[in-house]
């Protein structure tokens, strides 16, 4: 592989942080609001609609802004990262391999990622393209940005539908991480496995990957 680009949300990053302020804000108890996200990822629909359990009739987009303007908007540091990001980026980048990092994520979410000064070449969000996944558009981003073919890039992510299935139809490589509620939910769906070039469980493996050619 020549360049590896890694997902954020679950796959760098945990979520924990973001639904518990979500919680908080909303004031219900935290179990609850994470039950809730369990519930709808196993009905295949998006996270966001267990905002919408939670609170019917909810604006979203309006409450974010008003969560931003309360100053208990987004934040992330250190201690969200999961524990293998770092010794598995640096030996990657080590071995000569380009690391992009590219996620759903807001424009905020990216300029404090860069700030984390991860052992990555790029770190840029769906905030920022102006384009999310699982749009192929974003997946043609990637490859603009992982600056080598389909066949020698490697997508690593948690969630099939926009993750691992898009990547595998623009002709990148895919791993999939048992990760997060959706890395765990799908590990094991026979589309995944079909889909997936390496299943994996932690990022420690993607330096056998590379070391197998």
């Amino acid at each position: 592989m020549e360049t590896i680009v890694c997902d954020a949300g679950e796959t760098l990053v945990r979520d924990d942080r973001y639904w518990a302020s979500w919680a908080d804000w909303l004031r219900v108890p935290r179990h609850t609001l994470s039950a809730l996200v369990g519930a709808v990822v196993a009905q295949g629909q998006d996270a966001a609609e267990a905002l919408r359990l939670a609170r019917p009739g909810i604006d979203v987009a309006a409450e974010w802004r008003a969560r931003e303007a309360a100053g208990q908007g987004e934040r992330l540091d250190e201690s969200d990262l999961y524990e293998d990001v770092r010794p598995a980026l640096s030996a990657l980048r080590a071995r000569g391999v380009r690391i992009v990092v590219a996620g759903n994520q807001s424009a905020r979410a990216g300029e404090m990622l860069r700030r984390l000064r991860l052992p990555a070449d790029l770190v840029v969000m769906s905030g920022e393209w102006g384009v999310a996944k699982p749009q192929p558009e974003f997946f043609a981003r990637v490859l603009r940005a992982a600056r080598s073919p389909a066949e020698r890039t490697l997508y690593v992510g948690d969630h099939p539908v926009n993750d691992v299935f898009p990547a595998k139809a623009a002709g990148l490589r895919t791993a999939h991480i048992r990760r997060g509620p959706w890395g765990h939910l799908w590990a094991d769906d026979p589309e995944v496995v079909a889909a997936a070039d390496w299943r994996i469980e932690r990022l420690t493996e993607l330096i056998g990957i590379v070391d197998d050619g």
